[in-house]
C-alpha cells in the first residue's frame, strides 16, 4: 500500500514541513501489541458509562439509598483520577508492561468483586477497586505504545486505533449495558469485563516483551509527594463529584476543595524542592518534574484536554437527561439516541489518521476543536419538543470534534514526553481530563437545577461548552506556532524520574531501560 509517512526525528515535529513525506512505503503497525493495549483502555472507557444504565436494577437488587449509588457511579472516577499520577510514576520506575498487567489484574478482581457482591458495600469497593486497576493500566498503556510503536508515523496510526476503540467502548457503555441488564441483569455489565481482561492479559505477555533489566535503580521514590498528590486528586475529584448532587456551597465540598489546594500546593512546592535536589546530585527524584512543563506544547495540550472534557462530557451530561427526563426516552432508547455523538470514533479515527500524516497533531486538532464549538451552538435552538433530526448536527458535530481533538491532543503528548517520563506525562493529560470532565457535570448540572427550566440551562451550557472548545482551538493554533519556532531552552525535555538530564537509552524490545 503506497502511503506517507512521518520524517524520522528526535523528539516531535518543530517545523512547518514536519510530517511530510519521506518514504513511499509506511513502516507495518504491528496489531497483536495494539490490540491488547486497546482492550485495557477498552475495559476502563465502557465501564464509565455501562453502569449507569444498571444503576436503577442495582437499587431494586440490592436495597441501595441515594448516597451509596453516587458512590457507586462516582467512586469510580474518583479513584481513577486520584491515583492517575501515582500509576504513571510507577509505570516509569517499574516498566510500562509490568504495572499495564498490574492494573488489569487489579481492574478484573474488582470487577469481580462487584459481580458478586451482596450489598452495597463490596460493590462500591469494587468499583473503587476498579478505579484503582484504570489508573495504573491507562498511563501505562500510552508509555507502552510510545516505546513499542517508535517510528512517529507509526505511532500515529496506533494511537488512532487505540482511540478509537476507547470512543466506541464509551460510546457502547449505554446500549450495551441496556441489552446486558435486559438479558442477564445488573451483574452482566461486570461479568462482561472478564474475559475482555483475559484475552488483554494472554496478548500482552505474548506479544508485549518485558524490559531487560530493571529502571531507576539509582534514584530514590518520592513518598512525601505521592501522598500529597493522591490526597490532592482525590479531595478535589471528589469535591466535584459532591458539588453536583450537595452544592458548591456544601461545607463537605468546601472542606474537599480547600484539603486538594492544600496538599496540591505543598506537592508543587516538594517537587520543585526535589527537582533542584536531584540536580545538584541528590537521589531522591520527584514524582512530577516540573520540567515536563517547559515542553513547548505540553502545557497548552494538556488545557486543551481539561477544556474539551468538560465542554463534552459536561453537556454529554445534560443531553443525556435531557432525552431521559424531558423527552421520556428509555435507557436504551436514549443510547441509540447518543451513538451519533459517542461513536464518532469510528470516522475520526481514519480523518485524523489521513490528515495528520501531512500535517501533524495541531491542525485537525484545531480543526476538531473549532467543529466542536459550532457544534455546541447547535443546541441553542432546543426545546422540549424540538424534532430529533433537528438535533443531529449538534451531536454529529460535537462528537466528531471531540474525538478527533482527543487523538491529536494524545498523539502530541505521547510525541512530547521524553521516552523515560511518558507514563507520568499521560498521567498528567489523563487528569486534566478527568478534572475537566468532573467540572463539566458538576458545574453543568448545576447551571440546569438552578435556570428557570431545564432547556434554558441546557442552551446556557451549550454556549460555556463551545466557548471552552473555542479556547482550546486558540491554544492548539499557539502551540503549533510554539513547536513550529523553539525558543532557547524550548527543546524536548529528556527528563526521567531518575535523572533529570540523562537521555533513557532503549532495549531492542522497545521497553525504556
Amino acid at each position: 500500500m503506497r502511503a506517507t509517512h512521518l520524517a524520522a526525528r528526535n523528539g516531535p515535529a518543530t517545523g512547518p514541513t514536519a510530517g511530510r513525506a519521506t518514504d513511499a512505503r509506511q513502516p507495518a503497525l504491528a496489531m497483536a501489541p495494539l490490540i491488547a493495549l486497546s482492550l485495557g483502555y477498552f475495559l476502563v472507557m465502557l465501564d464509565v458509562t455501562v453502569v449507569n444504565v444498571a444503576i436503577p436494577d442495582i437499587r431494586t437488587s440490592l436495597g441501595t439509598d441515594a448516597t451509596a449509588l453516587q458512590w457507586i457511579v462516582d467512586g469510580y472516577s474518583t479513584l481513577f483520577a486520584g491515583l492517575l499520577l501515582l500509576g504513571g510514576a510507577l509505570a516509569d520506575r517499574v516498566g510500562h508492561r509490568r504495572i499495564f498487567l498490574t492494573g488489569l489484574g487489579v481492574f478484573t478482581i474488582a470487577s469481580l468483586a462487584c459481580a458478586l457482591a451482596g450489598s452495597p458495600a463490596p460493590l462500591i469497593a469494587g468499583r473503587l477497586g476498579q478505579g484503582a486497576g484504570a489508573a495504573l493500566l491507562v498511563p501505562a498503556s500510552l508509555g507502552l505504545l510510545q516505546t513499542v510503536y517508535p517510528d512517529r508515523s507509526v505511532r500515529a496510526r496506533a494511537v488512532t486505533v487505540w482511540g478509537a476503540v476507547a470512543s466506541v467502548a464509551f460510546g457502547a457503555g449505554p446500549v450495551a449495558g441496556g441489552l446486558l441488564v435486559a438479558g442477564s441483569g445488573w451483574r452482566a455489565v461486570f461479568w462482561l469485563n472478564l474475559p475482555v481482561a483475559a484475552l488483554a492479559v494472554a496478548l500482552t505477555l505474548r506479544h508485549l516483551p518485558p524490559a531487560s533489566r530493571p529502571r531507576d535503580k539509582a534514584s530514590k521514590p518520592d513518598p512525601l509527594g505521592q501522598l500529597l498528590g493522591v490526597v490532592g486528586l482525590i479531595a478535589l475529584a471528589g469535591g466535584l463529584n459532591e458539588a453536583g448532587t450537595r452544592g458548591w456551597t456544601s461545607s463537605l465540598v468546601l472542606f474537599a476543595f480547600g484539603l486538594a489546594i492544600a496538599a496540591l500546593a505543598a506537592f508543587a512546592a516538594v517537587e520543585r524542592a526535589l527537582e533542584a535536589h536531584i540536580r545538584a546530585g541528590g537521589r531522591r527524584a520527584p514524582l512530577l518534574p516540573p520540567s515536563l512543563f517547559r515542553a513547548p506544547s505540553f502545557t497548552p495540550t494538556a488545557a486543551i484536554g481539561l477544556l474539551i472534557s468538560l465542554g463534552y462530557y459536561g453537556m454529554l451530561f445534560l443531553t443525556t437527561l435531557y432525552f431521559r427526563q424531558e423527552r421520556d426516552f428509555s435507557a436504551l432508547a436514549t443510547g441509540f439516541a447518543l451513538l451519533p455523538s459517542v461513536c464518532m470514533g469510528l470516522v475520526a479515527a481514519p480523518l485524523f489518521s489521513r490528515i495528520t500524516a501531512r500535517t501533524g497533531p495541531y491542525p485537525p486538532m484545531a480543526a476538531g476543536l473549532a467543529l466542536g464549538a459550532l457544534g455546541f451552538l447547535g443546541w441553542l435552538p432546543t426545546g422540549p419538543h424540538t424534532p430529533y433530526p433537528v438535533l443531529l448536527f449538534a451531536l454529529i458535530a460535537t462528537g466528531l470534534g471531540q474525538t478527533l481533538t482527543a487523538l491529536a491532543a494524545t498523539a502530541a503528548i505521547v510525541d512530547t514526553a521524553p521516552a523515560a517520563g511518558a507514563g507520568i506525562a499521560s498521567a498528567v493529560f489523563n487528569v486534566a481530563r478527568q478534572v475537566g470532565s468532573a467540572v463539566g457535570v458538576a458545574l453543568f448540572g448545576t447551571l440546569a437545577t438552578t435556570a428557570s427550566d431545564f432547556t434554558e440551562g441546557l442552551r446556557l451550557s451549550a454556549c460555556l461548552a463551545a466557548t471552552a472548545f473555542a479556547t482550546g482551538a486558540l491554544l492548539a493554533l499557539a502551540a503549533r506556532r510554539r513547536v513550529d519556532t523553539p525558543t532557547a531552552g524550548e527543546d524536548r525535555p529528556t527528563v526521567s524520574p531518575g535523572r533529570p538530564c540523562k537521555k533513557p537509552s532503549k532495549n531492542p524490545h522497545g521497553e525504556d531501560d
